[in-house]
């Protein structure tokens, strides 16, 4: 085995793999706050 540096195709292709991850991480977190949300104002609905 070499112990030379990747491919440049190689770090392009992580450095995607990395961004789609952040992507997905703020998805889920923008679609839980959202959910979250109306949870909260569902249930200050309820109350009155």
């Amino acid at each position: 085995m070499s112990m030379s540096p990747p491919a440049p195709d190689q770090r392009r292709v992580r450095h995607q793999a990395r961004e789609a991850v952040a992507l997905m991480a703020f998805s889920a977190s923008v679609s839980l706050g959202i959910a979250a949300l109306f949870l909260v104002v569902t249930a200050l609905g309820h109350q009155g």
